[in-house]
């Protein structure tokens, strides 16, 4: 068994949870200590593996690896990103209308103001909801400072319909809050992307974007790469959900069956895309047009 990766997994599947480490080690009859260097990758015994996972709500295979990951939440699909970003040297986004790990800080800033905004309007609820949204917030900017020292290689395929829909609702377009954060968030998303028309125009070393040329895929996906191994990652969750979105479930998995039929339709997608100057000036027409 592979103790780390059993270690991470529980990690990103108590954060999804809910409950607090306390909380599990209290029920488990081991100290909080103890959770922890589980999830640090120390040797864990099979029944407190059953244990963990019947906590969890989970299946045992699952929490060793062995299968499917499957997460219903932002957070704990998050975390499990971060994990598997820490060792990756390629990574593919299939859809969207950015590549979260190279926008700007004022993207982390919006959001931050619009998750408080959103827990300021749950009354009894406020504190909770604030502890979600920070929590999430650590674990992206986690993932962004992790990026700027490995600079993994980033190969981007957006599409034109997610472009417009970001510009036209700005970041976080499905959170509703104040007319004066919404016009900040249109603000935002435009600038985001003059930034990714900038980057698809220079074309800098070990990163390439491009517009998807013909419809829309199925679905985001995003394989991840590293020397030892290859991950598909399937995810409904844009960058910017807030931490309970239950919208769909996200799935991790490094089958290579599954791996190998996303990889040949991602290499078709980026052979046809729309590429370099002539997709900066696509994306340049469309904030244009979102401006008005």
């Amino acid at each position: 068994m592979r103790f780390n990766e059993i270690g991470q997994q529980l990690r990103a599947y108590r954060m999804e949870s809910g409950l607090k480490a306390e909380e599990i080690s209290a029920r488990l009859g081991v100290s909080r200590a103890a959770l922890y260097r589980y999830e640090k990758g120390e040797v864990i015994k099979l029944d407190t593996v059953n244990r963990l996972a019947e906590l969890l709500k989970i299946s045992p295979l699952t929490l060793l690896g062995i299968g499917v990951e499957y997460y219903t939440k932002p957070i704990g699909y998050m975390e499990r990103l971060r994990q598997i970003e820490e060792t990756s040297d390629q990574i593919l986004q299939v859809f969207g209308p950015i590549c979260y790990l190279i926008t700007s800080d004022q993207f982390d800033n919006i959001l931050a103001q619009i998750f408080e905004d959103q827990a300021d309007s749950m009354g009894t609820e406020r504190g909770m909801a604030r502890a979600a949204a920070e929590q999430l917030l650590g674990v992206m900017i986690s993932r962004k400072r992790m990026y700027a020292v490995r600079k993994p290689s980033i190969i981007g395929i957006f599409t034109t319909t997610s472009i417009q829909k970001f510009l036209t609702e700005g970041v976080a377009g499905a959170i509703s809050t104040s007319d004066r954060l919404r016009n900040a968030a249109r603000d935002v998303a435009a600038r985001e992307m003059e930034l990714v028309a900038n980057l698809m125009e220079s074309e800098p070393i070990g990163l390439q974007l491009g517009l998807m040329a013909n419809g829309e895929p199925n679905g985001p996906f995003t394989l991840l790469r590293s020397r030892e191994r290859a991950t598909l990652a399937i995810n409904p969750f844009p960058a910017d959900a807030l931490p309970a979105t239950q919208s769909g479930v996200a799935m991790i998995t490094g089958a290579e069956d599954s791996v190998g039929a996303h990889q040949r339709v991602s290499e078709i997608a980026w052979r046809d895309a729309i590429k370099g100057a002539a997709a900066a000036e696509r994306v340049r027409a469309m904030i244009a047009a979102a401006r008005g």
